[in-house]
């Protein structure tokens, strides 16, 4: 590029890219913006910047073009042990706190490195845990890695890195936890490899906290260097979808030039040494505002929980159009549940419906305790899948266990049951378990897209490839009958488009 962009040209193509995209370029990072632009133009064939800039106005962004865009945009550039003040708070405070606090009792532990870019960030909590905790056999850990960009996600899964990935690792890292890959880098060995899941998940219009994503019931939280591109409405949105997801209690880790304060007051800002911590605590911070926890609203069909006839025939026995296929909504819901013959009235609809309400506001223990009240007298599965839901949300997986076994003794034909308790199991590590009550769903009901998409990504992580590609194909063949815009059956509010994207993506990574 032989002469630089005015500055009246950056500034309208800084709005063009938070229009298209969401991220946010104020002034002081116009210069890093003119660098991606001209980096992206090279990616996509344009020699000359304005002409690529004119290209960008006029030219539909997909969601292909949309992750070139963002790898050149956002800075991908990351290292081992990043941010050794945030790190060392993680490794002395924050860490040790949780594990004493578990030693004795459910040895379970959840962290999310969003926006985890190729991988150095999660690899380096699961090094930090692997030094910590000296049984870490005997726990049920999860290090979920998600981030936009497909491509940084395949490099991250491979782990192999260069040099320059160790440049601020401490002595022993290197040596320790990695062996010489063929390309002459270094490949970080298994049993660390196998701790960390990646998956494609955009922080700007993805949904969260939700069971299908994994989102659920985290104990901490890193997303650094990641909400300072997005405009400041979506930036809030993520914050609060993150607390959301959030145990009671748990940490929020952002970058220090990312001012949370300035963002939200929900978290409880909390100093240790050089490092600024985030954490939720309810009764200081957004238990004072009562729609603090709210979250996307769930409709009473959305999760199946008006349940499915008494008896449902497996669907190669019935109609080939699979349920909630097409843009019809009324093709969408499931019929009402019936309890079985010589039982007890369903629950009240009004009953019902106030637990629901309960639970979309955040009022996880409220809801709780309503329908437990209610349940003690009448068998309800909707009731009972509510209440699995909610256990499972707060990580209180065992609750969560016991009221989705209620569910299936209520209605063993539902499939969304058996789906529910695979998303559960799978939290708990139980990967083959899981795998039956999938296959029990597609039983019951063959059309059932998400099962088809969870059966895929489990396969997947248990390293069959074939039967991977196999489940994930058949849940875009079902897809293709959805109009692009309808939302998923029991998917907490995913499109069809949506699930297809995020299916294409996997199929890069792999």
């Amino acid at each position: 590029m032989a002469d630089r962009l005015s500055k009246d040209t950056l500034e309208e193509t800084a709005r063009l890219i938070t229009s298209l995209m969401g991220l946010h370029f104020p002034q002081e990072r116009l210069p890093d913006l003119e660098r991606g632009l001209v980096s992206a133009s090279k990616e996509f064939g344009v020699a000359d910047i304005e002409a690529f800039i004119l290209w960008l106005k006029s030219t539909p962004m997909t969601k292909e073009r949309i992750e070139i865009m963002a790898s050149h945009l956002t800075v991908g550039e990351t290292y081992f042990f990043r941010e050794k003040d945030t790190l060392g708070a993680v490794e002395t405070r924050i860490l040790p706190e949780i594990i004493a606090a578990r030693q004795q009792g459910e040895k379970r532990l959840r962290i999310w490195s969003a926006g985890c870019s190729t991988g150095e960030e999660p690899y380096t909590i699961a090094i930090i845990l692997h030094r910590l905790i000296s049984d870490i056999q005997d726990w049920n850990i999860t290090i979920l890695a998600t981030d936009i960009n497909p491509a940084s996600l395949k490099k991250a899964r491979s782990g192999v890195y260069g040099e320059w990935s160790f440049r601020n690792a401490p002595d022993g890292i290197k040596a320790g936890y990695f062996k010489r890959a063929a390309n002459g880098g270094y490949e970080i060995v298994p049993f660390i490899k196998k701790m960390v899941t990646f998956e494609y998940l955009n922080l700007a219009d993805d949904i969260y906290p939700s069971l299908l994503s994994n989102t659920n019931a985290m104990d901490i939280i890193f997303c650094r260097n990641v909400l300072m591109y997005f405009r400041p409405d979506l930036s809030k949105k993520a914050v609060t979808a993150f607390y959301n997801c959030l145990m009671e209690k748990g940490f929020l880790l952002v970058s220090p030039c990312e001012a949370l304060a300035s963002i939200t007051t929900l978290f409880v800002m909390e100093n240790h040494h050089d490092a600024t911590l985030y954490r939720k605590d309810s009764a200081a911070g957004a238990g004072s505002n009562p729609q603090a926890n709210a979250r996307p609203a769930l409709s009473a069909d959305r999760f199946n929980l008006k349940g499915v006839p008494p008896f449902a025939p497996p669907v190669s026995q019935t109609a080939s159009k699979p349920v909630g296929a097409g843009s019809n909504q009324q093709a969408n819901s499931r019929p009402a549940l019936t309890v079985g013959a010589g039982s007890k009235p369903a629950l009240k609809e009004d009953n019902y419906d106030v637990a629901l309400r309960m639970f979309n506001n955040g009022r996880f223990k409220e809801a709780a305790e309503q329908l437990e009240e209610e349940l003690r007298h009448l068998p309800d599965g909707r009731s009972a899948i509510l209440l699995a839901r909610i256990h499972a949300n707060a990580g209180a997986l065992d609750d969560a266990l016991k009221w989705c076994e209620k569910a299936v003794a209520i209605d063993r034909l539902d499939p969304y049951c058996h789906y529910l308790r695979a998303t559960i199991l799978l939290e708990e590590g139980r990967l083959q378990d899981a795998v039956e009550d999938l296959r029990r769903a597609l039983y019951l009901d063959h059309g059932f897209v998400l099962a088809h998409f969870v059966l895929g990504s489990l396969f997947l992580k248990l390293g069959d490839e074939r039967a991977s590609a196999k489940s994930l194909k058949n849940a875009l063949e079902i897809l293709s009958s959805f109009s692009p815009d309808a939302i998923i059956p029991e998917s907490e509010g995913i499109t069809a488009g949506r699930l297809g994207e995020i299916i294409s993506s996997m199929t890069k990574m792999s």
